[in-house]
């Protein structure tokens, strides 16, 4: 770094430009004192020295001998020209001199008028080159004085003197002052130097301090040597570190508070910058992004899907908020796109992304309760109104006939009542009203309380119904619960399974819990209903053929119960391969 723009090089600049500019103005004045000084000094000695001539002349009448007299008073540097009139031109001898002609004092308009009786005439004037020898070159000093030696002639003593002496003693004192000059330019420099690496030593230290601050040191700390505005200055910069570093702090936990936030939503959000780009997003927004990079292949430059960007765009020109429906992969979103505000103009936008999906799947299963209930309701309301109007209008003739009719009448109000104790029974679960009534249970002899229940249809059936147990010992549970829940499983099993099939009932019991498989070689449950076969009124089959198929209710119940037991069920099946259905009830303290 070159020096002069360092401060050291600029205050010393200053400096030395401040005192140089002092010692010229100085200069400047004590040279021009000093000339006007000599110069009247020796205007001042050549008149005294004319007055005295002139006397001496005026008071006796041997001129000549006076005038060499008045030749030896004078130094070589001096010189007299006498007029004792205008004629009568006399000068100081000197063999290697040359003098003033009479001219130029008698043509002199200033110096001529000492004839005129003007009593003292001064002229400070310049010689040409070729008037006077080397010696008178340059600026002379003429004093003129006038003489009467006679009454009847005007006369007139003039003594002229070069100013080269004066201009010898000028350039002495201008050597002096510049030999000063450069002396006080020397100290100056120095002290310049001291003062300004005193002032540059804490700068630099805070230089390097405020690089580590903006690494991120903000423990730096900067010593206080001295009492004045540089240590102030560092008092105050050591207080900046510490509040930039609670600020930092702040910061940083509002970040994290607010990215926790993001986090922990269950609806995703998007900020966008001006152009389109994506700022912040949290992770229920990038399942959406995954959603769309996997459907469209993520062929595209865009990061976002295209009808976003269109909301974007929209958002952005109309400065209103923007909502949008997308379904992707089998998942439905809706998005809310409202702009976001730089003061006065918008600088982006803020997408919310929420997952309908559920929400859709459960507007569906409600929609399909009330049609499946509808169904359920209508088919043995019609079938006991038909027969009660065959009863009514006799067109049953014999008794026989009329017994088979009410028997009909009958079933269907069975089924009826069943249905209507199930959505009961489904309610009361779902709403939390139910209660278990725990109690130690054989759980072989459990089993075969079960097995024994069907074994007279699985041989009608010719399936074969058998069960395989893994560990002994007691269980504590709601038997009648787990009863119905097992009869459930067993039923669809056995309607499910063809003749010459297979139902097997594995049991586990183990240290955590009871473990148990439903497993049947039946002809299997499509996958694309396995998420919705514990959902009320769900059937596989599609038919709901009356007789063969129940209400629908029966797994909806099974998987409450379980769930009351703080268990969980689960199911897994293939076509033509057989369904299993696996449960789980956790051991619960003594």
């Amino acid at each position: 770094m070159m020096i002069w723009k360092s401060v050291v090089g600029k205050l010393w600049l200053t400096i030395l430009l401040l005192v140089s500019f002092v010692l010229f103005v100085l200069t400047i004045l004590l040279l021009e004192f000093f000339e006007n000084y000599h110069v009247k000094e020796a205007e001042k000695e050549l008149t005294k020295d004319a007055n005295r001539i002139a006397l001496i002349l005026e008071q006796h009448t041997d001129n000549e001998q006076f005038k060499s007299i008045a030749w030896e008073l004078m130094d070589e540097s001096t010189r007299v020209v006498i007029f004792s009139n205008k004629d009568d031109y006399s000068h100081s001898p000197s063999e290697n001199l040359s003098h003033l002609p009479a001219s130029f004092f008698l043509e002199d308009p200033q110096l001529s008028l000492v004839f005129e009786d003007q009593p003292i005439v001064t002229k400070k004037t310049y010689l040409q080159d070729n008037v006077v020898d080397d010696a008178m070159q340059g600026e002379i000093m003429v004093v003129g004085i006038p003489l009467h030696i006679e009454e009847d002639m005007d006369g007139a003593v003039f003594i002229y003197q070069s100013l080269l002496a004066i201009k010898e003693t000028t350039k002495q004192t201008t050597k002096l002052i510049l030999l000063a000059a450069g002396f006080a330019i020397f100290l100056t420099t120095i002290f310049a130097f001291f003062l300004s690496t005193r002032i540059t030593a804490p700068l630099r230290k805070m230089r390097e301090a405020a690089f580590e601050v903006a690494r991120g040191k903000f423990d730096t700390k900067l010593p206080m040597v001295t009492h004045d505005e540089i240590g102030e200055l560092a008092i105050a910069f050591n207080q900046m570190g510490r509040q930039l570093k609670f600020n930092i702090n702040a910061l940083n936990q509002e970040k994290e508070h607010l990215a926790n936030i993001l986090s922990s939503m269950a609806d995703g959000v998007i900020t966008l910058n001006r152009d389109g780009t994506i700022l912040v997003s949290n992770p229920p927004a990038e399942r959406f992004l995954q959603a769309w990079y996997y459907q469209e292949g993520n062929t595209k430059d865009e990061n976002i899907p295209g009808e976003v960007r269109e909301m974007f765009q929209r958002a952005v020109s109309v400065e209103k908020e923007q909502a949008i429906e997308l379904t992707y992969q089998g998942r439905t979103w809706v998005i809310v796109m409202s702009p976001l505000y730089s003061q006065t103009h918008i600088r982006g936008a803020v997408a919310v992304i929420r997952d309908m999906t559920e929400e859709r799947r459960l507007d569906k299963l409600r929609k399909d309760f009330i049609a499946n209930v509808s169904h359920e309701l209508r088919t043995p309301i019609s079938m006991l109104q038909g027969y009660s109007e065959a009863i009514v209008d006799d067109i049953a003739e014999t008794p026989e006939e009329k017994k088979e009719l009410a028997s009909v009448i009958y079933d269907e109000s069975l089924r009826m009542g069943r249905l209507v104790n199930d959505l009961l029974d489904l309610a009361r679960m779902e709403a939390g009203h139910i209660s278990l009534n725990y109690e130690n249970a054989d759980i072989p002899v459990f089993i075969e309380k079960i097995i024994r229940k069907f074994q007279g249809l699985a041989k009608e059936k010719n399936v074969l119904l058998s069960y395989k147990m893994t560990g002994q010992g007691m269980f504590k549970l709601d038997v009648d619960k787990m009863e119905q829940v097992l009869t459930n499983l067993v039923d669809n099993a056995l309607r499910h399974t063809g003749n010459g099939g297979e139902i097997i009932i594995y049991v586990r019991l183990t240290e955590l819990g009871l473990k148990m498989d439903v497993q049947d070689s039946g002809h299997g449950i499509p996958e694309e209903d396995l998420p919705f076969v514990f959902e009320r009124f769900y059937k596989a089959d599609k038919a709901r053929t009356r007789g063969r198929a129940g209400t629908g209710l029966g797994l909806a119940i099974v998987k409450n119960i379980v769930e009351t037991h703080h268990g969980n069920i689960s199911v897994h099946s293939k076509i033509n391969e057989g369904t299993t259905f696996s449960l789980f009830i956790p051991r619960i303290s003594q």
